[in-house]
C-alpha cells in the first residue's frame, strides 16, 4: 500500500494495525478506515466488504469533522468491519485488530 499524504507513518504489530489520519485533509475518513483494514489484511481495499455494511459512512464522517469552534478534541468510536476491530479517536488514530 503507498502512503498517502493524509496519514503519518503507520504502526503495525501481529495483533494490530495503528495509522494517524489528517482530519483537515481531503481523503475522506472512510476511504482512510478502508486501506488501514485492508493493510492490517493484507488485501486489497476492493477485496472488502463495502464499509456501508458495518457503520454509516456519511455519520462517521460528521463524527470527526472539523466544527465551527475548531476540532473534536476527544472520543471515539469502535465497530467491526471485514472480520477486524476498528477504533477511530478524535486525534485522528485509526486502530485495527482483529475481531
Amino acid at each position: 500500500m503507498t502512503e498517502m499524504s493524509s496519514r503519518s507513518p503507520s504502526t503495525a504489530m501481529e495483533d494490530h494495525y495503528s495509522v494517524q489520519y489528517d482530519r483537515l485533509d481531503d481523503e475522506p475518513l472512510s476511504v482512510a478506515v478502508a486501506d488501514a483494514v485492508a493493510t492490517f489484511r493484507d488485501e486489497a481495499v476492493t477485496e472488502l466488504e463495502p464499509l456501508h455494511y458495518s457503520i454509516n459512512a456519511d455519520a462517521l464522517e460528521r463524527l470527526f469533522e472539523p466544527r465551527a469552534n475548531g476540532l473534536r478534541s476527544d472520543g471515539s468510536v469502535t465497530f467491526e468491519y471485514s472480520d477486524c476491530l476498528v477504533t477511530v479517536t478524535a486525534d485522528g488514530e485509526i486502530r485495527v485488530e482483529s475481531a
